[in-house]
């Protein structure tokens, strides 16, 4: 009964880790801007990759293997938001602009005329 628990939670966590780890690569290939791809890349990357790899040391039931996938969980946590503030900062001081305004700023312009 409990193999059966576990085998069902991995399966779940595997198919939702891919899910968003799916959104991740389609968010870089789709989004308009070096901004927004690090968002998806960021976020959705790191939720998907971080449910895979829980779900794995949950299916090795090793101790050891279960607390190294819930460190690099943890790692990918700490380090992402890092890692897209240094893009989004490089991206910024090298001069990258937005190519379109974007809604909010062209409601802001009709509100002054």
């Amino acid at each position: 009964m409990v193999d059966l628990v576990l085998s069902l939670l991995v399966a779940a966590m595997l198919v939702v880790g891919g899910i968003f780890a799916f959104l991740a690569a389609l968010g870089l290939l789709r989004l308009p801007d070096v901004y927004t791809r690090m968002h998806a890349a960021s976020k959705a990357g790191t939720v998907g990759s971080g449910l895979m790899l829980i779900a794995a040391g949950i299916h090795s039931y090793e101790l050891a293997t279960l607390t190294r996938a819930v460190a690099g969980f943890v790692f990918f946590i700490l380090t992402a938001p890092v890692a897209a503030h240094l893009v989004a900062k490089a991206a910024h001081q090298s001069g990258y602009r937005l190519q379109k305004p974007s809604v909010l700023d062209e409601m802001h312009d009709r509100k002054k005329k």
